[in-house]
């Protein structure tokens, strides 16, 4: 049974697009990890500010095991300072994981 894992990530208007970029950069980071099935990054066409971290797990076993491993702390720590440049803050103001599994599949 897939199981959804829903990252709802509340994002000030002007920063957007450098979430966007992040994940960009850690494109295919998730793909490799056992019962992984897929991943969307959903950005809001209207008035809202949160965007959408959509993943598709085999089973909760797979996520549970994907989110303990050491992959997932290094993509979702805070960057480091780069030289003289400081570190950058994080883009979201807030975040809450939604939890679903797919009841019915349509043709």
């Amino acid at each position: 049974m897939t199981v959804i894992r829903i990252n709802a990530i509340d994002v000030p208007k002007d920063s957007g697009d450098e979430l966007a970029r992040r994940f960009a950069a850690r494109a295919g980071a998730v793909d490799g990890s056992p019962g992984f099935e897929g991943f969307e990054l959903m950005k809001p066409t209207d008035d809202r500010t949160t965007w959408l971290v959509v993943t598709r797990w085999a089973d909760e076993a797979s996520f549970d095991a994907w989110r303990t491993s050491a992959a997932f702390g290094q993509g979702h720590r805070s960057e480091a300072p780069t030289g003289d440049a400081p570190a950058r803050p994080p883009v979201a103001t807030n975040s809450q994981v939604w939890s679903y599994e797919v009841v019915d599949l349509s043709s």
